[in-house]
């Protein structure tokens, strides 16, 4: 775990004159590269010098994923956790990106290939022993999993999943936006905005950028341009954002009230007011579980074991659990 709030509150301890330590493993949450970190004031140290600071130093330990406190919150509602058959947990990983390369680059020519690779949206998700080593985030959560070594020992089966394709598939599990052939579904996220175009023959267009870079005027440009097959990675790229590609050329009609666009996410109110009359997406009567739902579904396509039961309930026990443009 690390990213802007964890990486803001060390800098600004940096500024105030306190010093800052991180094993290295922890230092790359910040960045890749160690020196650089360096350069951020925070001093790298081994496991074995981190165990050997002064009694006064402030140990923390940051995860992605810690299932035993997820137990103990749950505890008290008389939630139980035993006898689970799978664990799946979706973190935004920009991955390990080599020196001197952007890493909005390095995470958009990852997307590129996972899509050219296998066009669906659970191209995205891995079982554990399958995951990139590139994808040092996604690594990080199978590592904290793997240290609840009561379930790693008997077997349980982790699936990891990048956050945005999982709330852009758990929004194909609303009855409108299922109902459609081919529609345009926005992630609009707390830091990254995601939209990808599907259609019968799978994803037809993908573009991702920094939600604070986008205001509602940009953000209906790009998905028209989107729509028409028109979006070029320079459009994005060159605005400070991770990138476009456009893989099927035939547009996307946006006229009418057949819910051309559909929208998830925790900043959807972005597109309140657009002229595109958006729909928002609520899987199942809830929006914030849509990146739940489509972890779910990403299990099923990942672990035949597990596909029929899941459909079943993500189609209300009937039906094939599978909108038409998930292949």
């Amino acid at each position: 775990m690390g990213g802007g709030p964890s990486q803001w509150a060390a800098e600004a301890h940096v500024r105030a004159g306190l010093p800052v330590f991180a094993t290295q493993e922890a230092a790359r949450s910040f960045n890749d590269n160690l020196e650089e970190v360096e350069e951020m004031g925070i001093r790298v140290v081994s496991e074995d010098e981190a165990m050997k600071l002064p009694a006064p130093i402030t140990r923390l330990q940051l995860r992605d994923f810690d299932l035993t406190a997820i137990v103990q919150a749950l505890e008290p509602f008389d939630v139980s956790l035993t006898n689970l058959a799978a664990v799946a947990v979706a973190v935004f990983d920009h991955g390990n990106a080599p020196p001197n390369y952007s890493d909005r680059q390095f995470r958009f020519d990852y997307l590129d290939r996972r899509i050219r690779t296998e066009n669906c949206l659970s191209a995205f998700a891995y079982r554990a022993e399958d995951v990139p080593e590139i994808m040092t985030r996604l690594l990080g959560v199978v590592r904290s999993y793997r240290e609840e070594t009561h379930l790693y020992s008997e077997g349980v089966p982790l699936v990891v999943m990048d956050t945005a394709p999982a709330a852009v598939m758990g929004a194909t599990y609303d009855a409108q936006v299922a109902a459609r052939q081919r529609v345009m579904i926005a992630n609009v996220g707390n830091f990254h905005t995601l939209a990808f175009r599907l259609g019968p023959t799978g994803i037809e267009g993908v573009f991702e950028h920094h939600t604070g870079l986008i205001d509602l005027p940009k953000m209906e440009r790009l998905l028209i341009l989107l729509a028409k097959g028109q979006l070029t990675h320079e459009d994005v790229f060159g605005d400070n954002g991770h990138g476009a590609l456009i893989y099927h050329p035939e547009a996307l009609p946006l006229s009418g009230d057949d819910y051309g666009v559909a929208v998830t996410g925790p900043r959807r109110n972005l597109m309140r007011a657009s002229y595109l009359r958006p729909y928002f997406a609520v899987p199942f009567g809830d929006m914030m579980l849509a990146g739940c739902y489509g972890l779910l579904g990403a299990v099923a396509d990942l672990m035949p074991e597990f596909s029929e039961p899941i459909r079943a309930s993500l189609q209300g026990g009937g039906g094939s659990g599978k909108p038409p443009w998930d292949l």
